[in-house]
């Protein structure tokens, strides 16, 4: 059964992206981040991923979507590009703020961006479990979980990144059903975030079947996407590793569109194309140097599930920064 409504609480309308000024592939997340390249030297790609952040972002506020572009000028935080990790926003006014592996990955959670969130929407309360980290207890937010806010339910991949006890009290708090999950690549190592293999949205999920272990749990998982009235659309372990599966649903100014990277694009097949394309508009991003730390769109992408106090200002500063980008990079 096809939902035929054009906004959904599946696709958020409004996201934070961050756009560092310092890119390096983070060595300390290398060790099981088989997606994740270890070879860029430091400086190389600074400029690249300061444009690849910043045209995504202006992509999709020409679509329509509410960007809040944050700056990352510090040299500490690596992955900062990838803010889903630290927090989540959920309907009803919820914030979740995680525990993460990586040390260096602990210094991204940003008070400036909480503060955002409480002035321009409508938060009741922030839920923090990084003090988990001090018994080495993490959840990286919606890397660590792919959450179905239409059926409720908390798909995640059991990894170090994934703890089973973090998992049972956000969804406890959350209202999520749980549902955890082995997954590996073909090299028989365990998939690192749930993120990079399936990505749910309104009328489909992309799902790497063929990465998920046990016969049973695959069985149940595709049974319950098809029971919340969805396409169930394989996508093959290349597919998987050309970051198809790392894509999100955001609500545009004319309808429901879905981001992914042009890596990811290229690789689907005409026929997955066609089947998504009856809900919603592929939106490819070129981020390719981004892609080299391990993640791709999904991962650059907080989603605000939350409600506006008023007229956001982001697409007056977009305009602001596009102007001071395009003037940087003329000629």
């Amino acid at each position: 059964m096809k939902r035929k409504s054009v906004t959904s609480v599946q696709a958020p309308s409004a996201i934070v992206m961050v756009r560092p000024h310092h890119f390096t592939v983070n060595t300390e997340t290398a060790v099981d981040n088989s997606f994740q390249s270890v070879s860029v030297p430091d400086a190389m790609h600074m400029e690249h991923v300061y444009s690849e952040v910043s045209v995504a972002a202006l992509c999709l506020a020409d679509h329509g979507v509410v960007v809040h572009l944050f700056e990352d000028k510090g040299k500490a935080t690596p992955d900062s590009v990838f803010p889903n990790n630290w927090f989540s926003t959920h309907a009803g006014g919820h914030v979740a703020v995680y525990p993460m592996k990586s040390l260096n990955r602990r210094l991204e959670r940003r008070q400036d961006v909480l503060q955002m969130l409480k002035s321009e929407y409508r938060v009741q309360d922030v839920i923090d479990y990084s003090g988990l980290e001090e018994d080495m207890i993490y959840l990286e937010g919606t890397g660590a979980m792919v959450l179905d806010h239409i059926d409720r339910v908390a798909y995640a991949v059991a990894s170090d990144r994934t703890n089973p006890i973090a998992l049972e009290r956000f969804c406890t708090h959350f209202n999520f059903e749980p549902m955890a999950f082995n997954a590996v690549d073909d090299n028989g190592i365990a998939v690192y975030h749930t993120n990079v293999l399936m990505c749910i949205a309104t009328e489909f999920a992309l799902v790497g079947l063929d990465m998920i272990a046990d016969a049973a749990r695959k069985a149940e998982i595709v049974s319950r996407l098809e029971n919340s009235g969805r396409d169930v659309i394989a996508l093959t372990n290349k597919q998987i590793s050309s970051f198809a599966g790392n894509a999100i649903e955001l609500q545009g100014a004319a309808g429901r569109i879905l981001a992914l990277s042009n890596t990811a694009y290229d690789s689907l097949t005409t026929e997955q194309v066609a089947l998504m394309e009856q809900s919603l508009k592929l939106v490819p991003l070129h981020i390719p140097t981004i892609e080299l730390a391990g993640g791709s769109v999904r991962c650059t992408i907080a989603g605000i599930h939350l409600t506006p106090r008023g007229k956001s200002h982001s697409l007056e500063y977009l305009s602001l920064y596009a102007q001071q980008f395009e003037s940087e990079h003329s000629g």
